[in-house]
């Protein structure tokens, strides 16, 4: 990303970005792509999500200020977009509610729900139609077609001007006709007459239509449609959140050494050859090199993978891992934009920009059926007064042409259907960010697992004891997991955790020792206890025998961690440390297949774990030993083979994979990183529950495709009758409800999803849990 100011008026770079404003629609995104892209030399991919255009010159750059000019002949706006400083809040600013860009649509959901239901509530119900109830409709309902459909009105005054139709366009027809209608029905026809109502009744006759209103028709589709634009607003602010959160994750302050001194600075001024102070426990400020001190650091940031990799002067460090052992001074080789955080972060925006937005059905139906239905009304016009003579019935007629072809079902069913489903997701510990996740759920058709934190548990256990000939193993675990509880170590803590839970109780440890790069000494019991690598053994003499040396080198050749122990001249046993694989991963692989999909093992582990933990959960595909950019590339490798490819993951370094891939699933155990920049997460971190999830996203698409069909199917059967001067206001009101009931009772449908036999457990078991999904959803 390239960001410049006023002076900075043409990029020497390839490429650059535009901030986008002003789309409402997946067709707002392709009419400025396809303008950009008329421009010589150049190539632009607009995301309606992230609201972005990423624009790649072919050959030389061109001018910032014709871009703009190209996006605004389009009817948008266009920027540079703002760098996170800039985008940041000030210190003491509130960043939370008022920072909110969804507020001003909630307003005016709210607003406009609360002044619409007395006015469809009146119009429904004749037992509510008191002597002049029309009038307070009026008063109620003008606000919500004035100010609360502004921004169809808007949209629909750029479509008219560049020759198109959207949903906008056909919502902004339908509002504006009703209202222009019913204005012209209270104040010159005889529907404001005092004791005027809607009979309840059902009987189809022709009439000039000077005593109907259809306020309540305009005030409801006006109110249902915002409140889909609402929920999608929602999905769309999450788009920015996994760079926000992906940048959290670097050290804020460092300690560096400056004549010989140690000061506190922000991170943000520490400068290259900088020499800093890690010590244990804390972030590693930016990439560098190791000076001095050796130490264990968790780079599962980097890796994914658990166990920590042991530094010595000379080591190259990441910033933002973790120092899990003693004190550092390291020297910074790379700050700012140039360390491997914020290469993951430009990672991470590219898949996001990159992914193609499917068009919504509703505006790709729109734009055939907004002309249809002017055309119509033009032609019922113009019989209606070549066969009676009559210009009110001739208007009455073609004006209910328009009402009828804006229905109310169609602002209810995208945000119903996701409402229910993703609620029923929430309950079963899935959840479901929005309508455009679903798009391609029903494609997918290969699975990329994560190794580690996915398929495993993500955390060094203890899971094998060789002891020599004659050794007691619970004597050797008291021992060992006594000595190993005092180092701060991950593999000599995830020893001391399992030893703990099979002996009961530890020993007592004195005279404790850490050999740095060797393991740890000291005397519990009585004993004088060594434990680490078999190298500190054979110093003291205490060589592994046959059995022993087969059981590590066996342990090792499948990736996983020996650690020998011995005490009193003697080597003892042998401890091994790996990452558990989960007891439910196998099922799930089972049920992926099941599905169609082909699962593929990707990991930054060596070769031999990869191949160990894939035949055993049943995964023939293994892909190991590769970094972050290497995961983004094995997805667009899988896309460009033609498959259409859900990767789920729960690392920061699976981020760019997860928002690169088709369809991303995080696991809600992971990273704040990992499940921003996915599409779908998993709360309790179950792998079972991907397979539901992609089940329950099919039977959402499928039932917001139905629900849009019917709410299309209902106002085209209705239009003959309009057109035939046949519709009154009771029939224009029942098919109102009737096909919002239908839409409503639809969706209801989902909360009978169940997920697959034995994958109950999958979900949250409390009713803490499932508060904690609910709202995320």
């Amino acid at each position: 990303m390239t960001n410049g100011g006023p002076a900075d008026r043409t990029r020497s770079r390839e490429q650059l970005e535009l901030a986008i404003g002003g789309m409402t629609c997946a067709a707002c995104a392709n009419r400025v792509e396809k303008r950009l892209n008329r421009m010589d030399g150049v190539t632009a991919t607009v995301n309606y999500a992230t609201e972005k255009a990423r624009v790649v010159f072919d050959d030389a750059p061109v001018a910032v200020e014709e871009l703009i000019a190209q996006v605004e002949k389009a009817g948008y706006t266009a920027a540079p977009p703002p760098t996170p400083e800039e985008t940041a809040p000030a210190n003491g600013e509130d960043g939370g509610e008022s920072a909110d860009p969804t507020r001003a649509l909630r307003d005016r959901v709210i607003i406009s729900a609360v002044l619409s239901v007395p006015v469809i509530a009146m119009a429904m119900i004749p037992a509510l139609q008191f002597t002049h109830w029309q009038w307070a409709s009026l008063t109620l309902a003008a606000p919500v077609l004035v100010w609360g459909a502004l921004p169809f009105h808007v949209a629909a005054w750029k479509n008219l001007r560049l020759g198109t139709a959207t949903m906008d366009t056909l919502v902004s027809l339908g509002v504006t006709a009703a209202f222009a209608w019913s204005l012209y029905a209270l104040f010159l026809g005889t529907a404001g007459e005092p004791g005027m109502t809607h009979p309840f009744e059902f009987t189809i006759a022709r009439g000039d239509g000077s005593a109907n209103i259809y306020l309540e028709v305009a005030a409801g589709v006006t109110t249902f449609i915002l409140l889909g634009r609402y929920f999608e607003a929602r999905s769309k602010r999450r788009a920015g959140a996994a760079l926000r959160a992906l940048l959290e994750l670097g050290a804020k302050e460092v300690t560096v050494l400056r004549g010989g001194a140690e000061r506190r600075i922000p991170v943000a001024d520490l400068t290259r050859d900088d020499l800093f102070v890690v010590r244990p426990g804390e972030k590693v400020a930016t990439d560098g090199v190791v000076e001095e001190g050796t130490s264990a650091v968790d780079m599962s940031m980097l890796t994914g993978e658990s166990v920590p990799v042991e530094v010595s002067p000379g080591s190259a460090v990441v910033g933002a891992t973790v120092n899990a052992g003693g004190r550092l001074v390291v020297r910074a080789t790379r700050v700012g934009s140039d360390t491997q955080l914020a290469q993951m972060a430009r990672l991470v925006e590219e898949a996001q920009s990159g992914k193609a937005e499917v068009q919504r059905l509703a505006d790709r139906v729109s734009g055939v059926f907004v002309p249809i239905v002017i055309v119509l009304a033009v032609i019922t016009l113009g019989f209606w007064i070549g066969a009676t003579g009559s210009t009110a019935t001739a208007f009455t007629a073609a004006v209910a042409v328009l009402i009828i072809a804006c229905p109310c079902a169609l602002g209810l069913a995208t945000p119903t259907a996701l409402l229910v489903g993703t609620g029923r997701g929430a309950q079963l510990g899935i959840l479901i960010k929005g309508p455009e996740v679903l798009e391609t759920t029903r494609g997918i058709d290969t699975i990329v697992l994560d190794k580690t934190g996915t398929v495993t548990t993500g955390r060094m256990a203890l899971t094998d004891v060789f002891t020599a000939d004659g050794q007691d193993e619970q004597e050797v675990l008291r021992l060992a997991g006594a000595l190993e509880n005092a180092s701060e170590h991950p593999i000599a803590q995830a020893i001391a955790r399992g030893a703990a839970a099979r002996t009961g109780e530890l020993g007592r440890v004195e005279d404790f020792a850490n050999i740095e790069g060797l393991g740890v000494q000291g005397v519990v019991d009585g004993h004088a206890v060594l434990v680490g690598r078999s190298s500190l053994l054979a110093e003291w003499s205490q060589d592994l025998p046959a059995d022993l040396e087969r059981a590590k080198a066996d342990a090792e050749a499948e990736g996983r961690t020996a650690v020998a122990v011995g005490w009193d001249g003697r080597a003892r046993a042998v401890l091994v440390v790996a990452d558990a694989v989960k007891p439910t991963s196998a099922q799930a692989i089972g049920q992926f297949r099941e599905l169609g999909l082909t699962p593929i093992l990707l990991t930054g582990d060596n070769e031999a774990v990869a191949r160990s933990v894939a035949a055993r959960v049943g995964v023939d595909e293994v892909v190991a030993e590769v970094l972050p950019q290497d995961k983004v590339d094995v997805v667009r490798r899988l896309q460009a083979e033609g498959r259409t490819v859900a990767m789920v993951g729960d690392g920061v370094n699976d981020a760019a994979a997860l928002a690169q891939a088709d369809l991303g699933l995080a696991m809600g155990t992971g990273t704040d990183v990992a499940i921003e920049a996915s599409d779908l997460t998993l709360v309790r971190g179950d792998l079972r529950a991907a397979a539901d999830a992609i089940r329950l996203s099919r039977r959402t698409l499928g039932t917001i495709k139905g629900n849009l069909f019917w709410a299309f199917a209902y106002n085209t059967a209705a239009l003959p009758l309009a057109a035939a001067g046949l519709l009154n206001p009771m029939i224009a009101g029942a098919a109102m409800a009737f096909s919002s009931v239908f839409v409503i009772s639809n969706s209801l449908r989902l909360r009978g999803f169940k997920p697959l036999a034995g994958n109950d457990d999958a979900a949250p078991r409390t009713a803490a849990e499932r508060r904690e999904a609910a709202p995320a959803a």
